[in-house]
């Protein structure tokens, strides 16, 4: 009953049209059986102005219909004696909306999914614990469990401020993007990164948000807010994708007014050479256009809802429709064509550095940097138990490097043409194929070379080879490695089409001259956010990637997979085929029908039923969308 209640409420109109239907039909059964006609058709005269009133307003916004040939159809259906037929015209118009809401929340459950799952509360610490002493055992840093709840307090997520400690329980979602505060604990990280095995975190590692607990109580310290955390991030981008309404009509409008031209036309020239209004009605009836207004969005929602599940957030329909006809591919090389953890080969520290010193000012100061190599610099550092230095102040220049203030002088650790501006006496050094050197200088003195290898992803030569069979037709690596190493990685994947040491505004000048079009261009780093924007399709890797970039492209993969690329055309493209499949279906069998009412086979009654079969047909159809074709296994 109360979910009868809830639909009469979402939608009044249907249950109006069927009040109406109702009344007519026991209106028949008594002596008042004239009246029931006129109500049956002045209710659905009356539905033809409101939704000819609604397609004014329309057409002054500039949003062209298909509402015209529903009205034509009720009021011509009224004016010959078909009350009856206007009336399922009229439950067809009503019910269509209802229709919409039940296969657009069908074909969007997986964007809808990942906002469920959004961090909703959180429980604070009242009094931050007391660091655990290096030798206790590891139980000690726990706090009993009844002393850890005399000391906490529920909150919604949007009330942790940044450095407030947290308790999270077994099973729990991590609140906010924070700082593990216990020797290690296990979480699944399935929902951010794909990864089905429970991932081993140490302390002071950070653990971002929506990830889920382990076993194990720990505490955490918040190192950011809930609307700057990773997945709530993750949530405003699926909360844009879903909001992305306008582009995905476009494709079904291309074919409304012709539709449109061509139902009048069968209708006016079956009245003309019958002589009988009555065709004209018969045939309009059917060929209302519900599939046209309904089937292009929910096979647009299901390519977005596909998608999702594969962990790509597209932002809207048009991204899918770019995706199904994209012929050129430019890809960044560390982080995305490789696997963005490299490994430390060798350190050369200049004549009379100390190594270990040379590690530790550059870790000290990689420490502020968003690049992929940061982070393994800062690894290597620690797991030899050197300590890093305070750093007073630190800036990051993109595709370069960072630079930091300590107590010693100015630490430069990034590209050499960067670094020996500040320090002429660097020297470059000799690399092998595939490796790649960081160069650090404190104040004007070169102090020495970090050797690291990022090996390639080994997927990516077999994705590349996938994009080809996809229709695509020129591929180009675009970063800001130096040449020997971005040549050896592209010959490793299969692309002859090189830019080395590249600026960001070098990226997308080299973007905006790649031809044939449309290019998808896929980054991961703060430094690609800008030709992100700037090609017909940015793809970010956004497992690893920084806000900027995920902010900027059109497709966010969420999972660090790059294979992530070849699903995300192909989704493209089996999106665009299913939903023109879904238009013509409609076209097709409205056509056939309009013929055989045409020649008086098929009574305006009759018609209106197979046109809500129509309907259906149609709309089911499109939701295949959500599926795809079915690949053979090899």
């Amino acid at each position: 009953m109360n979910l009868i209640l809830r639909g009469a409420k979402a939608y009044p109109a249907v249950v109006l049209t069927i009040v109406a239907g109702v009344v007519g039909l026991v209106m028949l059964a008594t002596p008042a059986r004239g009246i029931a006609p006129w109500i049956v058709g002045g209710y659905a005269l009356c539905i033809a102005v409101w939704q000819a009133y609604e397609m004014v307003r329309q057409l002054m916004r500039g949003h062209a219909g298909l509402d015209i040939l529903a009205v034509i159809a009720i009021v011509a259906a009224v004016s010959v004696g078909e009350p009856w037929a206007a009336l399922v015209v009229v439950l067809m118009i009503t019910g269509g909306e209802a229709l919409e809401d039940y296969a657009e929340n069908r074909s969007k459950q997986e964007l809808t999914a990942l906002l469920k799952r959004a961090p909703q509360q959180a429980t604070r610490l009242l009094t931050a614990p007391a660091p655990a002493a290096p030798a206790a055992p590891a139980a000690a840093a726990e706090p009993p469990a009844a002393a850890a709840e005399e000391r906490t307090e529920t909150v919604a997520v949007n009330e942790i401020s940044v450095g407030d400690h947290l308790l999270v329980r077994p099973g729990e979602l991590v609140p906010v993007d924070a700082i593990l505060l216990i020797d290690s604990a296990e979480f699944d990280e399935s929902s951010l990164t794909g990864e089905s095995l429970p991932v081993l975190r140490a302390r002071d590692e950070r653990i971002a948000s929506g990830v889920v607990n382990g076993s194990t109580a720990i505490t955490m310290r918040a190192a950011a807010t809930s609307k700057d955390s990773k997945y709530q991030q993750i949530v405003d981008l699926v909360e844009q994708a879903q909001s992305s309404r306008a582009k995905t009509v476009r494709l079904a409008d291309r074919y409304a007014l012709p539709f449109t031209v061509v139902a009048l036309v069968i209708a006016g020239v079956a009245w003309f050479v019958s002589g009988d209004p009555v065709r004209f009605a018969e045939v309009l009836v059917v060929a209302t256009p519900c599939p046209l207004l309904i089937a292009a969005p929910v096979a647009f929602l299901g390519g977005m809802s596909r998608a999702a599940k594969s962990g790509l957030i597209v932002k809207g329909g048009g991204t899918l429709e770019q995706l199904a006809k994209v012929r050129s591919a430019a890809f960044d090389k560390t982080g995305t064509l490789t696997t963005g953890k490299p490994e430390p080969r060798e350190v050369r520290p200049a004549a009379g550095v100390d190594e270990e010193y040379l590690l530790q000012l550059a870790a000290s100061a990689e420490v502020y940097s968003s690049h992929v190599l940061a982070s393994a610099v800062v690894e290597t550092v620690k797991a030899r138990g050197i300590a890093l230095l305070p750093v007073q102040s630190a800036e990051e220049s993109a595709t370069n490097g960072v630079e930091a203030v300590v107590a010693d002088g100015t630490v430069r650790v990034g590209k050499p043409s960067w670094v020996a501006k500040a320090a002429a006496d660097l020297e470059l050094t000799t690399l092998a194929a595939g490796e790649l050197a960081i160069y650090v200088a404190l104040d004007d003195r070169f102090l020495g070379t970090l050797i690291m290898r990022d090996e390639l992803r080994p997927e990516a030569p077999q994705v590349l080879r996938e994009l080809r069979e996809l229709g695509l037709e020129r591929f180009a690596m675009v970063t800001g490695d130096v040449p020997a190493t971005a040549n050896a990685m592209a010959a490793q994947a299969g692309i002859d089409e090189v830019y080395a040491e590249c600026t960001p505004a070098d990226k997308v000048r080299i973007a905006s001259e790649l031809q044939p079009r449309p290019l998808i261009m896929v980054g991961d780093g703060l430094n690609d956010a800008p030709v992100l924007a700037a090609a017909d399709v940015g793809f970010a890797m956004g497992a690893r990637g920084s806000t900027a970039a995920s902010e900027s492209a059109d497709v966010v993969n969420r999972f660090d997979r790059f294979d992530g690329v070849g699903q995300a055309v192909r989704i493209g493209k089996d999106t665009v085929r299913i939903a023109l499949e879904s238009i013509w279906l409609g076209i097709a069998v409205s056509v056939g029908l309009m013929l055989v009412a045409a020649f008086g086979f098929l009574p305006a009654i009759v018609g209106a039923w197979m046109q809500e079969v129509v309907d259906l047909v149609a709309i089911l159809w499109a939701l295949r969308a959500i599926r795809g074709r079915r690949r053979p296994q090899p």
